[in-house]
């Protein structure tokens, strides 16, 4: 058996449908690679991983658009004639485990470098009365 763990971002919110009775959570996950080439130029490249969580729709509503997750199940390839008449390849992954690592409301938030960090610390334990 192969697996597949990903971390990356959700492309779109994730659609719940039904199939033979049960509930489906579809949603699409970028990963991007930040590589240098050969000529020293900074590149990138973006995988996009088409994912199907069965029978968790309590999960559906957490799964929005820019949600970073780790996914973890068992991968398929497909290969397919798109509109344009071009061959394309997929990656299909039916995911076993979902985490969620951030959510569109933490993206708002800040990052602190090492300094802001510990001023941070400081100033919370100055706070307290022992």
């Amino acid at each position: 058996m192969i697996r597949l763990q990903l971390i990356g971002h959700l492309g779109h919110d994730a659609v719940q449908r039904y199939v033979n009775g049960k509930t489906v959570l579809g949603f699409r996950v970028a990963h991007t690679e930040r590589y240098t080439n050969r000529e020293g130029i900074l590149q990138e490249k973006t995988i996009w991983v088409d994912c199907s969580f069965w029978e968790h729709e309590k999960v559906g509503p957490y799964l929005t658009t820019g949600t970073r997750v780790y996914v973890d199940g068992n991968p398929s390839a497909e290969v397919y004639v798109n509109a344009q008449g071009e061959q394309v390849s997929t990656i299909r992954l039916r995911v076993v485990t979902l985490q969620l690592l951030s959510t569109r409301r933490d993206t708002g938030r800040k990052e602190m470098d090492g300094e802001e960090a510990a001023k941070a610390e400081t100033d919370v334990t100055d706070d307290l009365p022992f």
